[in-house]
């Protein structure tokens, strides 16, 4: 974990430091303070902090498999086609035929990717991008990350198509989704997506929502019994299978209280971010699909397309109290993320980072 900590450390510094000296940016007819800009090379280091963290890593989770498989496969447009995500094959094959048949290739190009594109996001639409950073970070999709690829890679790639989400763009936004799911098909459930969280958050369609998840918790034996008979032709039909019980409680209620503070300030976070409603509904969905990951963790999988939208979110929400409390919610914030990060990695999962390059 040596490695995980300085990184963790490094990451918040640099981008606290680089909106220190941020740019404001003034937008809306009464030139409310929409965002601010933070310096571009400051907070490039710490990208490139993540990108070499996480891209010269020697384990966790599935990256041994990965290797494995770039190791020991001839990867042509035979083996491609004998896979799901022809995406994910292209790139193998562009990088073992061009670049180099060392899988550490394959591991740093899929986290200079996913993790560029991340951050280029929140650069945007993130109101403190060092707290964004540092909940990515321990709130746990960073490891998330270096486990399954594929799909924070097409994660990563959807999270781009924010501003069409933002201003009603389907085309776009639809096309940045079948891309996506090149990589990953499970992505294809954000099409339509689209047109359930174009509505003004916590409105009739917000109680739906959570009206449905308690639904299907509640008759979870038999959602899931459809869900999988539908499925079972396609590559996830083995997931019916899947025995690894449901989602942590406390992961579940680290991601409702943030939505729990938007709701309460609803109002002040529609004045200083106008377009909070596609945020906020966008995380509820992915709080949506954690209650259902209660029954069977499988369902978290699909909530780390919404996840990243919560980056955005916890951002905003410090701006929502009075300025004088301000400065305590950060912090606790920062301290509650750590203990997280500390009972998440440590005492739960235990992991252990290692590498062939990084040396202490």
């Amino acid at each position: 974990m040596t490695f995980l900590w300085i990184n963790l450390a490094v990451v918040f510094l640099f981008a606290l430091i680089a909106r220190y000296f941020s740019t404001p940016v003034l937008v809306g007819h009464q030139n409310l303070v929409f965002n601010v800009k933070p310096n571009k090379v400051l907070l490039l280091i710490s990208v490139a902090t993540l990108v070499v963290i996480s891209g010269l890593r020697a384990n966790i989770g599935d990256t041994f498999f990965y290797k494995r498989i770039y190791e020991i496969n001839v990867i042509d447009w035979e083996f491609i086609l004998s896979q799901k995500d022809y995406g994910f094959g292209v790139l193998q094959m562009l990088l073992k035929n061009y670049v180099s048949d060392d899988p550490q290739v394959l591991i740093f190009t899929t986290a200079l990717i996913t993790n560029i594109l991340i951050v280029t996001v929140l650069y945007k639409y993130s109101r403190l991008i060092e707290v964004s950073l540092y909940v990515y970070i321990t709130g746990g999709l960073f490891l998330v990350s270096m486990n399954g690829i594929r799909q924070m890679l097409a994660a990563a790639i959807f999270f781009t198509a924010t501003h069409f989400l933002i201003k009603g763009k389907f085309i776009p936004y639809a096309l940045i989704v079948v891309f996506a799911s090149l990589f990953h098909q499970s992505a294809l459930v954000l099409l339509p997506i689209y047109f359930i969280v174009r509505f003004k958050a916590w409105s009739r369609a917000t109680l739906l929502l959570l009206v449905v998840a308690v639904v299907i918790v509640a008759g979870f034996d038999q959602f899931s019994s459809l869900l999988f008979s539908a499925i079972e032709d396609t590559q996830y039909g083995g997931y019916a299978d899947f025995e690894e019980g449901g989602a942590n409680l406390i992961r579940v209620t680290v991601g409702a209280v943030p939505l729990a503070i938007a709701f309460l300030g609803r109002d002040k976070l529609r004045k200083i971010f106008p377009d909070s409603d596609y945020i906020v509904n966008m995380s509820l969905i992915g709080f949506v699909f954690m209650v259902i990951a209660t029954q069977n963790w499988i369902f978290a999988r699909f909530s780390l397309y919404f996840e990243l939208y919560q980056l955005i979110l916890i951002s905003w929400i410090v701006k929502v109290f009075r300025e004088k409390d301000q400065k305590l919610i950060y912090f606790g914030i920062i301290l509650c993320y750590l203990l997280y990060y500390f009972y998440d990695s440590v005492i739960t999962l235990n992991i252990q980072y290692r590498s062939d390059y990084l040396m202490l």
